[in-house]
């Protein structure tokens, strides 16, 4: 056995140090670049964000005939979500719901499909010098976000949650996944998201031993974060949206106000 020191890469992930600075960063930059050569957009102009309010995905816009999927069949749809997927795990929260979105329609993508998958790499071209960053801090303390929309998927009325935990100023695990069940209200999809109450209501609803007929129909074990509030395992508080950091994991935003969630998910192209 050979010490070979520091370790600089770990499966594709370039390991950044500033010891003077308290700063340890993380990125793929060179993983990236392979990606965008692999599906022809190494010279691609950049996008300001992977996608934006108002961008709508549903399965009408998916190939209906032969004429169509023959249109298809060359286009390596599968393959580049995957590789998106991957960048998405390892370090680039602010990609997730994107490359979920995306994920939907890998059995019979169409055209404006594979669109928006390019608008995640030329969005990755502008930003593949990011760092997921952590600093260092004598309050090593956890701080989870979570929050949902409420039946945003066309095709099924299914809401999206996401989360992101947050520590040493850096993300350190996130998702953002279609919920299997559809929720009836939006109290309900915010308890489904991971059994963490971000709105006013499911905050109340998990602070006090209360329900209504409203609420009834949710499932016993959302409501298990109760007993966590009550053993002071955890701590639930509602914040504004401006400071919601998890948004980007639930649905498309205004650029400006994306970016600045970004920053606060401790990504960054400066070390």
């Amino acid at each position: 056995m050979k010490n070979m020191g520091e370790a600089s890469y770990v499966i594709g992930i370039k390991i950044h140090r500033d010891r003077f600075q308290g700063i340890l960063g993380l990125s793929q930059e060179t993983y990236i670049n392979k990606v965008l050569a692999r599906f022809w957009m190494k010279n691609c102009s950049p996008s300001v964000s992977p996608i934006v309010k108002g961008d709508r995905f549903n399965l009408d816009q998916c190939p209906k005939n032969d004429i169509e999927r023959e249109q298809m069949k060359n286009i390596p749809y599968a393959f580049a979500v995957g590789s998106l997927i991957y960048a998405q795990v390892c370090t680039r929260p602010d990609i997730a719901f994107a490359v979920g979105m995306l994920g939907r329609y890998q059995s019979n993508p169409s055209k404006d499909h594979w669109k928006a998958a390019k608008k995640v790499m030329r969005y990755l071209q502008g930003t593949k010098y990011y760092k997921l960053m952590y600093r260092r801090t004598s309050n090593l303390e956890v701080v989870g976000y979570s929050d949902s929309d409420f039946t945003s998927c066309v095709d099924s009325r299914k809401s999206t949650p996401g989360y992101i935990f947050i520590l040493a100023g850096g993300a350190i695990s996130w998702r953002s996944v279609k919920q299997t069940m559809t929720a009836t209200s939006t109290m309900e999809a915010k308890f489904i998201s991971c059994f963490e109450a971000t709105s006013h209501a499911a905050v109340f609803m998990a602070k006090n031993n209360k329900s209504g007929s409203q609420s009834k129909h949710i499932n016993i074990k959302y409501l298990a974060i109760r007993e966590r509030v009550k053993e002071k395992k955890v701590v639930i508080e509602h914040i504004s949206t401006k400071l919601m950091i998890v948004d980007p994991l639930t649905k498309g935003m205004p650029p400006l106000k994306f970016k600045d969630h970004v920053v606060n998910m401790g990504l960054s192209s400066l070390m």
